[in-house]
């Protein structure tokens, strides 16, 4: 049998409160006094969202963030930063913004998270394109397999520019799992990801075009299984291989 890690909480935020009514799931609107005044000037959007699923995922599951091992999963992450910074290359007079460059980098969210919570515990920042859910689920997954104890995985992508990939970013989305070795309190149980072998195992059309406008919505299936808590085999992201892990419901 494979070895199952377990979902203590998971919390959805998406800016559109339209978005997820069609699947019937509960989200939250962006909280910014989540973080102090003087940071909060500093970050994006992607962190204020990651950050805010993030927080609500460890008070649900009542842990203590700063004790947390973590994973940032995204595959734009600080795109709409990057950008900026990239336009004003070709312009040989233009001043970067030291703020602006500290910024840029893929793992700006867990670094603004790790001060936030003064959380010297591992923090690992991924993208893997269409895998990037998968992985952060399979490297947080492994982590906690190999050490025990309890994590936080972090799926999130902003909007981003049009112009460069769309659909990619058309939709801002963010959520975060706290995760851990024991089933106790559990809302269901997870095998780590593995490539599918089901040709049959897809997301019905309608998720698949969320996905493609947000990245981290193919957390979406995880999500519908928790509500109807039901044990199935889920895929976890749009296109082939297809990566899969089976849920266990909870069982009163």
């Amino acid at each position: 049998m494979m070895k199952q890690i377990f979902i203590q909480s998971a919390v959805v935020c998406c800016p559109d409160a339209e978005l997820l009514t069609q699947w019937h799931i509960q989200g939250s609107d962006i909280d910014k006094s989540l973080i102090p005044i003087a940071m909060r000037r500093r970050t994006s959007m992607t962190t204020r969202m990651a950050i805010t699923a993030a927080t609500l995922a460890c008070r649900q599951a009542a842990v203590e963030p700063a004790t947390l091992t973590s994973v940032f999963a995204s595959l734009g992450g600080e795109i709409q930063v990057t950008d900026a910074l990239c336009r004003l290359l070709p312009d040989a007079e233009a001043l970067l913004s030291p703020t602006q460059f500290h910024n840029s980098v893929h793992n700006t969210t867990a670094g603004y998270w790790s001060i936030l919570n003064q959380c010297q515990a591992p923090t690992t920042a991924i993208a893997a394109a269409d895998d990037t859910f998968a992985m952060g689920l399979l490297e947080i997954g492994t982590q906690l397999s190999l050490q025990g104890g309890e994590g936080l995985l972090v799926c999130y992508d902003e909007l981003w520019p049009q112009y460069l990939a769309a659909p990619i970013g058309k939709t801002a989305f963010a959520c975060a799992f706290v995760l851990s070795c024991s089933a106790e309190n559990s809302l269901a149980g997870l095998t780590l990801p593995q490539i599918s072998k089901d040709p049959q195992l897809v997301m019905s059309d309608t998720m698949q075009e969320l996905v493609k406008a947000a990245p981290a919505g193919s957390v979406l299936p995880l999500l519908q299984a928790l509500q109807h808590n039901v044990s199935l085999d889920i895929p976890l992201n749009i296109q082939h291989p297809i990566w899969m892990t089976h849920v266990e419901a909870k069982r009163d």
